[in-house]
């Protein structure tokens, strides 16, 4: 079989370096995983992404062979290790771990933290830890032991110690959760271009979209065991499938109308609803940076436009600062609440009359949620 896979932007034509197909995995009759399938090849990073319970640290326990699916097969360069006749010891995998808790041992100095569970003659290890210890700018604390050090040097420690052995895969769960957020996106940086130079492929599960977006070539969004969307991050951003997967990577507004020839009427003017029938209920989702503001002219607003439609007057319900943006919130005549973020300082005072418009190209048409029966 020829498999037809991902490196550096080309096509190849070789097995993946790991091969998920169609996995399963249920506790009391209960479904976690649920026909889980995805390919990763050498220097590339997928990311399983989700809400808590959603299914993706269970399918990494699978991968790690902590775990043995119910159903489906795993594969490493093309042979099979878990499946119904085979399941090969998670020592014997090839891949490397990284957890929130780092797990590094008290008693022993960095260097020999880094060593552990490395082959071959006492020069080598040494040379070997010496040079990713280097790499992690760590080549001072050699001797130094994990009380004496940071929460972030720590976490490079631990990075460090998982790549020793050259894995094949390395397989992350939550890794950089339990960093102080100012460290944590220069340690994600260092982390992922030391993954890249080894080549290593990276199966990193997280439940924070910014992380994703960050590090991911490729984002498996999953929910209720299920992989629900999987895109590069610019792609499954800009295209989510439905209202949930974009309120997941965002804040959003909902403007609800109802299709009329194809059309939904709104304060914003009409909306296009292609392949919506006649009478449905549509939800029109727009995130908060892609609303525009205007002052009021004596009660008229802007005239409208292609890129934006029509102008819906809005009162301000509340306005506040947030670092780099301010987030004001207004309601429609309609009592419909929206949400605008604007770069800088924007701070209208309470039931101020302005107008908003919504970028039109940044809109989003789903069908309605159905109403649970009474």
């Amino acid at each position: 079989m020829v498999f037809i896979g991902y490196r550096e932007g080309h096509r190849v034509t070789e097995a993946p370096r790991l091969e998920v197909r169609s996995i399963t995995r249920a506790f009391g009759g209960r479904p976690v995983v649920n026909d889980v399938s995805f390919t990763v090849e050498p220097g590339q990073v997928t990311c399983l992404l989700g809400p808590s319970g959603c299914g993706k640290s269970t399918t990494l326990r699978i991968i790690a062979g902590v775990d043995r699916p119910d159903t489906g097969v795993i594969l490493m360069d093309g042979k099979p290790i878990a499946g119904p006749d085979v399941m090969v010891p998670p020592e014997s995998r090839g891949t490397g771990l990284m957890f929130q808790d780092f797990a590094l041992f008290p008693h022993l100095s960095v260097a020999d933290n880094v060593a552990f569970g490395l082959k071959g003659t006492r020069t080598e290890k040494r040379l070997r830890v010496r040079d990713l210890l280097g790499r992690v700018g760590l080549a001072r604390y050699l001797d130094s032991f994990p009380h004496e050090l940071s929460g972030g040097e720590q976490q490079r420690v631990a990075l460090a110690r998982a790549l020793a052995p050259n894995p094949r895969i390395m397989l992350m769960d939550e890794p950089f959760s339990g960093l102080d957020n100012r460290l944590r996106d220069g340690i994600r940086d260092e982390t992922l271009e030391l993954l890249k130079e080894e080549g290593t492929a990276v199966v990193l599960v997280t439940h924070e979209p910014e992380e994703a977006m960050r590090m991911g070539d490729e984002i498996l969004l999953m929910r209720q065991g299920r992989i629900v969307q999987a895109g590069a991050p610019y792609n499954i951003y800009n295209a989510p499938m439905d209202r949930e997967a974009a309120a997941f990577f965002s804040d959003i507004n909902v403007i609800r109308g109802r299709v009329e020839g194809a059309l939904t009427r709104t304060a914003f003017g009409q909306f296009l609803a292609p392949g919506h029938p006649d009478g449905a209920d549509v939800e029109i989702v727009i995130r908060p940076q892609h609303l525009s503001i205007d002052f009021d002219r004596d009660g008229h607003g802007p005239a409208p436009t292609e890129e934006h439609g029509t102008w819906a007057r809005a009162r301000v319900v509340r306005a506040r600062f947030v670092g780099n943006e301010s987030i004001v919130e207004f309601e429609l005549d309609d009592g419909t609440p929206l949400k605008a973020s604007v770069p800088g300082v924007f701070l209208p005072k309470t039931d101020r009359v302005l107008w908003v418009a919504l970028r039109r190209d940044r809109c989003f048409v789903f069908p309605a949620p159905r109403k649970a029966a009474e």
